[in-house]
């Protein structure tokens, strides 16, 4: 028999099958059929019929095959258990998220879930037992919710595909999680935490003060994307993990208007790195790109405002400190939205609108008159 259509004889046994399913080569005896050619025929139609289901990503390999034990591997067995699901569940989704999605549900599986539940069956675990293991965590409520994602997700499956009878993640809720409130920066704290940096870190905090850009999309920063001659920063990449990428939504793809001080900013900057490369904001200590949000946070934000005496709040404010100002100088909330890559303007209202003036004479004075706070003689800021 022609080997190519995967169907061969297995002498004295039966006929194997063989097939690709989530990137294994995997090898099935159909026991007890003589080699006789409708049964050869039988053999090449049902391996036709499971190719196509998992095209349509509905095999279920137990339903084919009750006996395998490579069932349990693709989380199909009746004694699968959490630990197998798991590592079944990091393989499928290596192909289909986002490198640092994927990471984070790796760190997920290995620093809670498989501790805890790997070596239990898939059928043995209660919602009492989940439910006691998320009160002794000791991490925020936001991460506990992403910790689920996998756990969810495999118990799910396990249900769809009948391993189990019920799910014990139906009766689990997520945890609330307050949205974190802006905590931005005063002016004389941001005056302190630039005077107590290093010149290039200084440049690089400077800008994403008077620009609110996300800390990913500054560290993937290209002079190609700086029109000094329109006064524009054109924001189409974000470094996340070490891997430069595209923004996550379409309305993160943006022209972001330079105010005066983030021009300041990036003329200081020059020196240092419009010859070397493309980047524009470089680790001083190796004179390359910064390589994660976190070596920045370490080696530079971290020491700073310790140096400056100012409370710590992730740099992630500085992006909520530009916001803040911006309406807090008048500036109409639809541009700031725009600016800040938001789709409509309904999250700078949710997160923001205790800094939007009320009608009033002096809400048009726009940023101009704050700049006036740093010593500068602002450009129009559009």
């Amino acid at each position: 028999m022609d080997r190519r259509k995967g169907v061969r004889v297995r002498s004295g046994s039966g006929i194997e099958i063989d097939f690709i399913y989530r990137g294994q080569r995997c090898r099935e005896t159909l026991r007890g059929l003589p080699p006789t050619k409708p049964n050869l025929l039988y053999a090449a139609r049902k391996r036709d019929s499971i190719l196509m289901e998992i095209g349509l990503g509905t095999f279920d390999y137990l339903k084919h095959f009750p006996e395998s034990k490579l069932a349990d591997r693709f989380g199909h067995g009746r004694n699968l258990s959490v630990g197998q699901a798991l590592d079944a569940f990091l393989q499928s989704s290596r192909r289909t998220c986002e490198n640092s999605t994927w990471r984070n549900y790796r760190s997920a599986v290995e620093h809670h879930l498989r501790p805890t539940f790997g070596q239990k069956l898939m059928r043995d675990v209660a919602a009492s037992d989940v439910k006691e293991w998320i009160g002794g965590l000791a991490i925020t409520n936001k991460r506990i919710n992403n910790v689920l994602i996998p756990l969810r997700s495999i118990f799910a499956d396990a249900f769809s595909d009948g391993v189990i009878e019920r799910n014990p993640l139906d009766r689990i809720q997520n945890l609330s999680n307050r949205m974190e409130e802006p905590d931005p920066f005063s002016p004389a704290e941001i005056q302190s935490i630039l005077a107590a940096m290093e010149e290039q870190t200084r440049n690089l905090f400077a800008f994403a003060f008077w620009t609110g850009l996300r800390t990913s999309e500054l560290l993937a920063l290209d002079w190609g994307d700086i029109d000094f001659r329109a006064g524009l920063a054109r924001i189409r990449r974000a470094s996340v993990g070490k891997i430069t990428k595209s923004p996550k939504t379409q309305s993160g793809e943006r022209d972001v208007l330079l105010l005066s001080p983030a021009i300041d900013a990036l003329t200081a900057q020059k020196p240092y790195s419009f010859l070397a490369g493309h980047i524009v904001f470089l680790n001083p200590r190796t004179g390359k790109a910064w390589e994660t949000d976190g070596q920045l946070r370490k080696t530079a934000w971290i020491p700073a405002l310790r140096k400056a005496g100012v409370h710590y709040r992730n740099p992630y404010q500085t992006r909520h400190t530009y916001a803040s100002m911006m309406l807090s100088a008048g500036e109409n909330p639809m541009w700031v939205a725009k600016q800040m890559g938001h789709k409509d303007w309904g999250m700078i209202r949710k997160r923001y609108g205790r800094y939007i003036p009320a009608i009033d004479p002096q809400a048009g004075s726009r940023a101009t008159a704050f700049l006036s706070q740093f010593g500068h003689k602002a450009r129009a800021s559009g």
